[in-house]
């Protein structure tokens, strides 16, 4: 079912106050209402660089995110308007916008890193935006890149070395997506023409050498490469006049440079087409109340002094959403057992069967919900409860059975008690009377429906009961002799020992059915388990084949640079050659 999602403008999600991040409450219940996966879309960069219009144009509005038109920073904190994707029904777009980078009137660059990190861990697509081209200015100003792994963790316990393999941070990080504002270059190299991507990727080369001045050119670079290789880059030429930016809120499309309208257009398209729904490590997609937790983990971790950790967050979120899974098998037993089940039940094996189908229905509920569930701890609690819950419908099973049978009996006997009292039996030939009334009452109480499996063990409880009175009459019967009363005494004493031993053979039997239903019961645990571990497997390989396909792409890409460098040092080396070996054929002409 798809949430209704219903927000006019953009909510605070994270405050920023006196350098210190705050959550919004607010937020967070927008978050828990929304149950399909989301694709979150972050935008970072400096302030007054037009950021929060690009995000209002991926909202298919012209207002929302405050744009502002002085130098100012608008944007505090990170701001997030969550809307309906425009082109899957079954995803909901969460937009984030950042508060500008490099705000001289915060003072604090730690509070821009956090941010940044932020923006890194909550989205699928990270979008940096900055103005004009990709120099070294522009990769400086993005040097929070290089701070990444001293604000990130992937794992809570990292190798031997303390050292996390950028393997590590590709796996769980955002595509990565540079928008060039105000771009007034050609997009031309060697006198060819390039796209935007190849642009980045020239701008993203990496010199050889290994001076001070080298290692600075390269570091941003090279953690762009590694943490993010899925890149791409947009162009914007300036969208209209620069008196008019402060109203650009208010101006129509045809007011605005086209070339600048086709380019936000592409931008938007891209996004919508190719931004992937969040996902954590093992393929667990994220859905609103999921983000709602990683927001929540990460910021309090931020405040209490630690490096936000995926991992961490990842079983902090297990831990909520498999508590949360166990009830929500329960409930859906409770609910299959409330609607089939009708006691007494004829036979222990109706019950057990009924369980055995609204617990295996249970079972699939909470697989389909949990992950991470270490050691089995809540399938485990959730096993526990379903043996209980069994029990519980035994033992209700019972006492229903065991009443109704009671007042059965006290309906059908209580004439015959009756007529005892009265003495009408106490006479010769009374006993044979009683006796056959009793087989006749008898009779007719075996042959009332849905008395359950209590039947035959309250009746030989009535009838034992009702051995003195029998006696009694037995014994004041003057038609008898006593040798016939002897025989009679060793009857009943017969037929009391053979029902005891059916009874025992029903227990036997009732016992044996309830071994093999717990056996079943942990079988049944077992081969979901099984089938949901094999299920995780095949996802973990396949993100890890992602991810390795993705590095040996950026190691191909880098060996590839470095055979055009080599191939370039070389063909000098011939021009040089060849310059030297025409200067004495030069200087023989001369003279």
């Amino acid at each position: 079912m798809v949430s209704e999602i219903h927000m006019p403008g953009p909510e605070c999600l994270i405050k920023n106050t006196n350098g210190r991040l705050l959550v919004n409450p607010k937020a967070l219940e927008i978050l828990s209402a929304i149950r399909e996966p989301v694709v979150v879309v972050a935008i970072v960069g400096l302030y007054r660089t037009g950021k929060s219009y690009l995000m209002n144009k991926l909202a298919g509005k012209k207002k929302g995110f405050s744009l502002g038109s002085t130098v100012q920073s608008h944007t505090k904190g990170i701001w997030m308007w969550c809307v309906p994707h425009p082109k899957r029904p079954n995803r909901a777009l969460v937009l984030l916008d950042t508060e500008g980078l490099g705000d001289v009137e915060k003072g604090d660059n730690q509070n821009d890193s956090w941010i940044f990190a932020l923006a890194i861990l909550l989205s699928s697509t990270f979008v940096y935006n900055s103005m004009g081209t990709i120099n070294q200015q522009a990769m400086d100003q993005l040097h929070y890149v290089t701070e990444l792994t001293d604000k990130i963790r992937a794992r809570s316990s990292p190798d031997v070395d303390g050292v996390e393999d950028s393997a590590d941070f590709v796996s769980f990080f955002p595509d990565f997506v540079w928008t060039l504002r105000d771009f007034s270059l050609d997009l031309e190299a060697d006198g060819q023409s390039i796209t935007a991507d190849e642009y980045l990727e020239n701008s993203l080369k990496l010199k050889k050498g290994t001076s001070p001045k080298d290692k600075t050119f390269n570091l941003p670079r090279l953690c762009i490469r590694k943490f993010f290789p899925k890149k791409k880059c947009f162009i914007f030429d300036r969208p209209t006049h620069r008196k008019k930016l402060n109203q650009l809120e208010e101006l129509c499309d045809d007011e605005l440079d086209s070339e600048f309208v086709q380019q936000a257009a592409v931008f938007c398209s891209y996004i919508f087409s190719n931004s992937r729904t969040k996902t954590l490590s093992g393929g667990i997609k994220v859905d609103g109340p999921r983000l709602e937790t990683l927001v929540q983990t990460y910021v309090d971790a931020i405040n209490s002094g630690d490096l936000p950790c995926m991992e961490n967050a990842v079983l902090a979120l297990a831990e909520i959403e498999n508590s949360a899974a166990v009830k929500k098998a329960i409930a859906h037993y409770d609910q299959q057992m409330g609607e089939k089940l009708q006691l007494p039940t004829e036979t222990l094996q109706e019950l057990l069967d009924l369980h055995r189908a609204s617990e295996k229905e249970a079972i699939e509920v909470f697989m389909k919900s949990s992950f991470k569930d270490i050691d089995q701890l809540f399938q485990k609690d959730l096993a526990a409860q379903l043996d209980n819950k069994r029990d519980d419908f035994c033992n209700q099973n019972l006492k229903v059975s065991s009443d109704r049978c009671s007042a059965l009996l006290k309906d059908i006997f209580s004439p015959l008690e009756e007529d005892v009292k009265q003495g009408i039996y106490s006479k010769s030939g009374g006993y044979r009377l009683f006796i056959e009334k009793m087989q006749e009452l008898k009779k007719k109480y075996l042959q009332e429906p849905r008395k359950g499996i209590q039947a035959e063990e309250i009746l030989q409880e009535y009838l034992k009961s009702k051995e003195s009175v029998t006696d009694a009459i037995l014994q004041t019967d003057q038609t008898l002799s006593e040798k016939e009363k002897l025989i009679e005494v060793e009857r009943v004493k017969a037929e009391s020992a053979q029902a005891a031993a059916k009874m025992l053979e029903e227990m036997q039997i009732k016992n044996q059915q309830m071994m093999e239903q717990k056996e079943k019961s942990y079988q049944e645990h077992v081969k979901q388990l099984t089938e949901k571990m094999e299920r995780d497997r095949a996802q973990l390989l396949e993100e890890q084949e992602r991810t390795l396909a993705l590095k040996l792409q950026e190691q191909s890409r880098l060996l590839q640079e470095g055979f055009q460098e080599e191939n370039k040092r070389l063909q000098n080396e011939i021009q040089n050659l060849q310059k030297k070996m025409e200067k004495p054929r030069n200087l023989c002409v001369i003279s």
